[in-house]
């Protein structure tokens, strides 16, 4: 087979070569246009990232064509009935971050918990003193996590490692899951009440934009920590500043901000610097960060050296059972 990877970095040819032995294998840094698409006319498949829109034009110069493999779990940049009528395969990478982004929800908590941040910045200016950095155990408190999808369901795991009750509010209720992780469903309200520490685990959409939010915050129990590792618009800022002025909040641990913009894949930041100096334009001039019972990280908690792996290797393995007539992970319906 001969195979197009698109968007590519320098670092992931390595992994794919590897993974593709066999066949022929080529690389472009650019995505995928009506203009290089001169240079692969007759391969059967091609890898891209959400750069690459895949239309009609596109794909009339790809006669060949037999499959795309996205390297993303989005797949609006292709045209799927297009692809459908031609009988060209889709395949995305659905997961890839689930324990990567509950173990920074972790790290958040336990700087918050343990007063990291602000013994670094102490010692930082030669101040060794442990004035002010008593902190709090996690073993007994209450985790409420918002959202028991993949990433929540890691999280809730990792909680019960540290001996912590954990209540969940998700509009999807799993009775088999809360029985086996030894969990409890709860309304949204009864979370807000009793949590100690409040994690949000949702896709931003109309239903969740600023689910956190001034009436919200009124119903949060007093002292309360809260994390968002989810999307900056879940929760809204002017209210996180209340409640941390108010005390309704002692600490926020983010690594999203409202105001970054519609990021569609974590990967994103990797590949787009306007994404990253608009990232910097936010941070500069964001109020809730000059906060010393705040933590922020800029949107890293997706980026591990596994789970950037886990991305190419699940693109391999789509790649290698599409080869062998195995389909996995397929966005559209094909014949084998």
């Amino acid at each position: 087979m001969k195979i197009a990877f698109f968007e590519i970095k320098g670092w992931e040819k390595t992994i794919l070569r590897r993974g593709l032995k066999g066949h022929t294998v080529e690389f472009f840094h650019d995505p995928l246009n009506a203009e290089n698409v001169k240079h692969i006319e007759d391969f059967d498949i091609v890898s891209v990232f959400i750069y690459s829109i895949i239309d009609e034009s596109v794909l009339n110069r790809l006669p060949n064509l037999k499959a795309i493999a996205t390297r993303s779990t989005g797949f609006d940049h292709i045209d799927l009935e297009a692809c459908e009528k031609r009988g060209i395969g889709v395949f995305n990478v659905p997961f890839y971050g689930e324990n990567t982004v509950a173990e920074h929800t972790f790290a958040l908590i336990l700087s918050l918990s343990r007063n990291v941040h602000k013994a670094y910045m102490k010692t930082i200016r030669w101040d060794f003193s442990i004035d002010g950095l008593i902190g709090f155990d996690l073993k007994g408190k209450t985790l409420g996590v918002i959202g028991a999808g993949f990433i929540g369901l890691n999280v809730i795991r990792i909680a019960k490692g540290f001996d912590m009750n954990v209540i969940v509010f998700d509009v999807n209720k799993n009775k088999m899951i809360s029985e086996v992780l030894g969990f409890k469903y709860v309304s949204m309200d009864e979370l807000l009440a009793n949590s100690d520490i409040i994690t949000l685990h949702v896709p931003y959409n109309k239903h969740t934009h600023h689910l956190i939010n001034r009436d919200s915050i009124k119903k949060i129990k007093k002292g309360a920590v809260l994390i968002n590792t989810s999307r900056g618009g879940v929760a809204e800022t002017e209210a996180l500043i209340e409640a941390l002025d108010s005390k309704i909040l002692s600490g926020i641990g983010l690594d999203v901000l409202e105001g970054e913009g519609l990021i569609k894949e974590e990967k994103q930041l990797l590949y787009d610097p306007q994404k990253l100096e608009d990232m910097g334009k936010i941070v500069k001039d964001h109020i809730l960060l000059s906060k010393e019972n705040v933590v922020f990280t800029p949107h890293i908690a997706f980026y591990s050296h596994e789970a950037l792996e886990r991305i190419l290797e699940t693109s391999i393995d789509n790649i290698n059972s599409f080869i062998n007539g195995k389909f996995q992970n397929q966005v559209i319906s094909i014949k084998a």
